[in-house]
């Protein structure tokens, strides 16, 4: 059994430690246990990706690289492995040493910060506005907050600063957006009050099936206790008991319009509020503070972010819509809105229930402008159901559908799939789409 006390064991008695990936989470890991001189190997398939300064900083400390496809025997001696949060653990398997223990980034870095209590975020959609919301909630209180993990900051960025400066102010809440890639390799994270708020099918093209991909999600109660609370919608209220969790379940009313006060769009987001309620208030914050938090909070970059209104045509942004539910909530929080939809789609499809969701867009969506990667899904799913047409680049969609548009419509990004089809990421999507609307006439 792995737990946190054998991993820090492992760690401090000199275990070879072995990074995968220089990404944001791979970077912070490894500058943190550089710092307590913990023996480290890095892999990285793709060089040139990687920044110059961290490069360089990898030269300057004598870190061991290797670089390309990954081999067996780069893998020889690791009793301790970091996974990129991106990659399948599945494909290391052949790699690893049978005694090599795979664990995430953030776990590692809670090692440092065990006197700090956890308040864990995941679910298939609405994770990121939850974890915002979350916070303020809890600042809107004066509880002073670390906000992070999948949301962007890397929670190793925040132990390697207790490290450096142990008298400096600690925080009191750890808010921590957690994926599933990153669950997976969680072993032993004690987490005292979990948020799931949905689940559907997503990362089918890196988690062997449903099942395990539900399996990641419920790591996040797999180590809380009888003090611990799981805080879950009605829909997911059956997994308590299906997974034996040993926390008092709380279940959020996803129906709930608390907080009719705020800028964010949606029933969805009322939902996502209610949730976050719900846990803030385990950690002593007011109703009355949790309702000011609601009306300061702004739409968040690339969620269901306005853009622009060009000749009574309203743009938006919703570029973090990577799944078909994703997409049901984009349809269903703009036609709320009031406006008849014209929907930009298209990129690496990750799996979900394209034809499901026809209903829905017969109702709402007057046309769906596909681009880039996954056509055959949408159009084997959509065609003759709906409007559609299509076009490699966002750019000759995105006048396509103002073409099409009238006063009152809005012309939505809500592609329902990853960006890696003809983008990095998807912020680097969402920017595109930006530029491309304000660049229009």
């Amino acid at each position: 059994m792995v737990t946190l006390d054998s991993i820090r064991m492992k760690i401090y008695n000199g275990a070879a430690v072995h990074v995968v990936g220089g990404g944001a989470s791979g970077r912070a890991v490894l500058k943190l246990l550089e710092r307590i001189n913990a023996p480290l190997v890095f892999h990285e398939k793709n060089e040139d990706k990687l920044l110059p300064e961290f490069k360089a900083w990898l030269e300057e400390k004598k870190i061991p690289c290797f670089f390309g496809e990954h081999k067996k025997e780069n893998f020889k001696g690791c009793e301790i492995f970091i996974p990129s949060p991106g990659a399948a653990i599945a494909q290391f398997n052949e790699f690893l040493p049978q005694n090599a223990i795979a664990v995430s980034e953030t776990e590692i870095a809670y090692l440092f910060c065990e006197d700090v209590p956890i308040l864990g975020i995941t679910g298939t959609s609405g994770k990121t506005t939850t974890t915002s919301i979350c916070s303020a909630m809890l600042e809107e209180q004066g509880i002073h907050v670390f906000t992070g993990g999948n949301i962007g900051t890397p929670l190793s960025e925040y132990a390697l600063k207790r490290i450096e400066n142990p008298q400096g102010k600690k925080v009191e809440v750890l808010v921590l957006e957690l994926s599933s890639f990153q669950l997976q390799t969680c072993n032993a994270l004690p987490v005292h009050v979990g948020i799931c708020l949905n689940i559907s099918a997503n990362h089918l093209d890196y988690h062997k099936d449903m099942q395990e991909y539900i399996d990641a999600k419920m790591q996040l109660f797999a180590h809380q206790k009888e003090n611990d609370f799981a805080v879950l919608s009605p829909e997911l209220a059956h997994l308590a008991k299906d997974y034996k969790f040993k926390a008092k379940t709380v279940i959020f009313d996803d129906k709930a319009k608390n907080f009719p006060k705020t800028k964010l769009l949606g029933q969805h987001n009322q939902s996502n509020a209610e949730a976050a309620w719900q846990a803030c208030k385990l950690f002593g914050v007011s109703f009355e503070n949790a309702q000011k938090a609601m009306e300061k909070m702004a739409p968040m970059a690339n969620r269901l972010e306005f853009v622009r209104e060009l000749n009574g045509v309203t743009y938006i942004n919703d570029t973090k819509c990577t799944t078909v539910s994703a997409l049901e909530v984009a349809i269903k929080a703009v036609s709320e809105a009031g406006h008849p939809i014209i929907l930009l789609a298209g990129g690496k499809f990750k799996g979900g229930d394209l034809e499901g969701i026809v209903p829905l867009m017969q109702k709402y969506v007057k046309h769906t402008a596909l681009y880039g990667g996954s056509r055959e899904h949408f159009e084997g799913a959509w065609k003759d159901k709906i409007s559609l047409s299509y076009d490699e680049k966002m750019a000759d969609a995105v006048l396509r559908a103002k073409k099409l548009a009238e006063s009152g419509d809005a012309i939505l990004l809500a592609p329902a799939t990853s960006s890696f089809d003809q983008y990095k990421d998807y912020i680097a999507r969402g920017k595109d789409f930006k530029t491309i609307v304000l660049n229009l006439q």
